[in-house]
């Protein structure tokens, strides 16, 4: 005779009466673990967050936050922003990648305290701000934060990227609102009056120190490299007319130099600068 198929097992008692909801799984309910919003800066860590650090091990190379940021200044200005690397910054000063993180948490932090380390060349201009007449701290302060974006074509990259608070850009930010205090201006108009002459430098450095990185790129100087872009625009007659400046021109003949040029479209884009800062105040007084 055949076999009757033989039936599954029945369940266990308690699981047969349990209802399916609420039966046990082996795998839980899906859980989504919290993450913290990203810190905006380095300066705006919590103190205790600082504090809770482990210790730093001594090392026989001597590490530490200031030497590091020291070091990594350096690469930038000889390598640029766009090679950096912690890894490249390690084998500079002949440690490993992993004992910069003793110090700093990322990247990004170390490069926010470069960009200070480079503000903090602004220093010797504290006298500035505390007296004689504003025109004349107002062009000292614009000549120093310009010859900075020169030194470090890099830094107008992360000031436009981070926050750029830390202790000596705000230093100099004071100062520079010192200045501005003593030009009559009413007190609404002044953060105006400061994007203009921040942003006008700003402007002015970032492009002089690229085409100063352009002109060593090519292997000529700032004037050779000049005469060899305006050789090439004349080839282009629908150009040459936006560059018939008669101080251009003697330039490329071998006249006046770059920097002559350079150096008299900043004192009268500052005098500009200056003058509608006095016609506001007038018109305000």
């Amino acid at each position: 005779m055949p076999r009757e198929p033989r039936r599954p097992a029945a369940p266990p008692e308690a699981a047969r009466e349990a209802p399916r909801c609420h039966r046990r799984t082996r795998r839980g309910p899906r859980r989504t673990r919290a993450t913290a919003p990203p810190r905006p800066s380095i300066w705006l860590a919590a103190a205790d967050t600082e504090r809770s650090r482990p210790a730093r091990p001594a090392t026989r190379h001597g590490l530490d936050r200031e030497r590091i940021t020291g070091a990594a200044v350096r690469l930038l200005d000889a390598e640029g922003l766009a090679r950096f690397s912690m890894r490249r910054l390690a084998g500079e000063m002949g440690v490993t990648a992993m004992s910069l993180y003793w110090y700093v948490d990322t990247k990004d932090d170390l490069l926010e305290l470069a960009l200070d380390a480079a503000f903090a060349e602004l220093a010797g201009a504290e006298g500035q701000a505390g007296s004689g007449d504003w025109p004349t701290g107002l062009r000292e302060l614009a000549a120093g934060y310009r010859a900075l974006l020169v030194r470090h074509p890099w830094a107008p990259v992360l000031a436009g990227t981070y926050l750029n608070i830390g202790p000596h850009s705000m230093a100099f930010s004071r100062r520079l609102r010192s200045v501005l205090a003593r030009t009559g201006l009413v007190p609404e108009d002044r953060a105006g009056a400061l994007a203009a002459v921040t942003q006008f430098v700003h402007g002015f450095g970032t492009v002089e120190g690229h085409y100063a990185e352009r002109s060593r790129q090519a292997g000529m100087t700032e004037d050779a490299y000049f005469r060899h872009v305006m050789g090439a625009i004349r080839e282009h007659p629908e150009l040459e007319g936006d560059f018939a400046e008669p101080g251009r021109l003697e330039a490329e003949r071998g006249g006046r130099t770059v920097e002559e040029m350079r150096e008299r479209d900043f004192a009268v884009a500052l005098d500009l600068l200056v003058a509608g800062i006095e016609a506001m105040a007038a018109r305000a007084a």
